[in-house]
């Protein structure tokens, strides 16, 4: 009997807000206190709310996404069956991350942030840019699926075309689409940052 209560135990989704928060914070390179202090809320509130012991406010909810730099849109799960929880991303059923102010339309593939890394649907608008190069202490990979992006990683300029995959390894990049027609890209990032 003990054997099967571990077994559920470990095949327990973590789909859950907390769990995201928790990740997120851990991904940041945040413990408890740090981000406690920074939300000006306690340690113990924080903890409950990653346990799924206590519900944020809406407010709380937005100053974790502000402390998190997040969207607090990445903090609302759409609506998913229980069959796919933690399991199935359906296509309409995708979380919104990121900003949209570079043109840049991102959407989470991963079930939740409580992985190693996370799978993102990225979408380059035509005339998208990212003027200055983004540093992060993540390793990624993309792969463009259909339109061109120029990117530079590092100094150098990659012209991608679909098929294409690229690997970032805590160098700074920018990004560019000059194109006419929208790029998308599946991106890996280990660990997460969304």
């Amino acid at each position: 009997m003990r054997e099967s209560a571990v077994n559920r135990l470990s095949e327990a989704p973590a789909e859950t807000l907390g769990a995201d928060l928790r990740a997120l914070r851990k991904a940041r390179g945040f413990t408890l206190s740090e981000l406690s202090d920074r939300l000006g809320r306690s340690v113990g509130w924080l903890s409950q709310v990653e346990r799924d012991l206590s519900t944020p406010s809406i407010n709380d909810l937005r100053d974790m996404a502000a402390a998190l730099d997040i969207a607090i849109s990445s903090l609302f799960r759409s609506h998913t069956s229980s069959i796919d929880q933690g399991r199935v991303v359906r296509a309409g059923s995708r979380r919104p991350i990121g900003s949209r102010e570079a043109g840049l339309v991102e959407e989470l593939l991963s079930p939740d942030l409580t992985d190693d890394f996370e799978v993102v649907h990225s979408t380059f608008e035509p005339g998208a840019v990212l003027p200055e190069p983004v540093f992060r202490p993540t390793q990624e990979v993309g792969f463009i699926v259909s339109g061109q992006l120029d990117m530079w990683i590092g100094p150098q300029l990659y012209n991608l075309a679909p098929g294409d995959s690229f690997r970032i390894k805590g160098e700074g990049f920018r990004w560019a689409n000059p194109h006419t027609e929208p790029c998308t890209a599946i991106w890996v990032i280990a660990p997460p940052v969304y």
